[in-house]
């Protein structure tokens, strides 16, 4: 036997998630990306150990007090410590993320499915729902559901859930459709395999692969959008120490007490910068036309 062929031999005994890890590990994007969300994770998880304060002790003798040794970052407009606050925050980020992320790719990667893999008659009926939530504007859609619900943080997240649904229908959809033209599709059921078999068998695997790619992307747009609903007194209410609710708070000090508008929104901007990062190197390992 050839050189070659003990090679090919080896390298199929390689199981396929080392070689992804691999190809994550060697891909600079997907490496910083998952660093900022490893270091988010961790400060969520350790919060109580790692902030040096209450987050929701009120302090007016130290009011806006610039950042130092005593608070790094700085006090906001009733004297909390602003690092601690950024540290709690990042749960509400995550929380955010997880669950927006949830409903979207949870409903619309069933509606997905069962568009692409059911009759022209289902198919047809779940797009024409799909369409008629694609003719609101996004935003106006969330406002919409927000204002029938309620403000609150679960509202704006359910809100935002439901309006990323229509991405996740459409994509899974038109992968479905793709993948049951293939031959493999073709062989496995003439086979015999039943049509739910080949379903998540064959056609959902080859799915996944497209469907993370979307997701790492969506779930900070997701998590912006949120953030978007608090600054605008619709989301998080206070005295949580959510970023855009931190940044709505302290906006009419940006000339007089920089620091409190520079800290939620520097925060915001990294975690959604490494996770569209990581949604770059994800792409390029996991997406076949890479």
């Amino acid at each position: 036997m050839s050189e070659g062929v003990f090679e090919e031999a080896a390298f199929e005994a390689v199981p396929r998630w080392r070689l992804l890890l691999g190809r994550l590990l060697r891909n600079p994007s997907a490496v910083a990306g998952g660093a900022v969300l490893l270091a988010l994770i961790l400060l969520a998880a350790f919060a109580p150990v790692i902030a040096p304060y209450d987050p929701f002790k009120i302090s007016p003798a130290q009011r806006l007090m610039p950042p130092g040794a005593l608070h790094w970052l700085g006090t906001d407009e009733v004297g909390r410590d602003l690092l601690s606050r950024i540290i709690y925050g990042t749960r509400y980020f995550l929380l955010i993320c997880a669950v927006t992320a949830s409903i979207s790719a949870s409903i619309g990667t069933v509606l997905g499915l069962v568009a692409g893999a059911g009759s022209g008659v289902t198919d047809g009926v779940i797009m024409r729902m799909i369409d008629i939530l694609l003719a609101f504007p996004y935003i106006l859609m969330v406002l919409v559901v927000v204002a029938i619900l309620g403000p609150s943080l679960w509202t704006g997240m359910a809100a935002v859930g439901i309006a990323g649904i229509p991405g996740y229908a459409r994509l899974v959809r038109s992968t479905v459709l793709t993948v049951k033209a293939e031959d493999y599709v073709v062989s496995v059921r003439a086979l015999g395999a039943s049509e739910a078999e080949i379903l998540f068998r064959t056609v959902l695997p080859n799915v996944l692969s497209p469907l993370i790619v979307y997701l790492s992307f969506a779930t900070p747009l997701a998590a912006l959008l949120a953030s978007a609903l608090s600054f605008a007194g619709l989301g998080t209410q206070p005295p949580a120490p959510e970023w855009g609710a931190m940044l709505v708070n302290s906006r009419t000090y940006l000339f007089s007490a920089w620091w409190a508008v520079a800290a939620p929104g520097t925060a915001l901007f990294i975690s959604i910068f490494g996770m569209n990062i990581l949604g770059n190197g994800l792409r390029d390992v996991l997406d076949p036309r890479s």
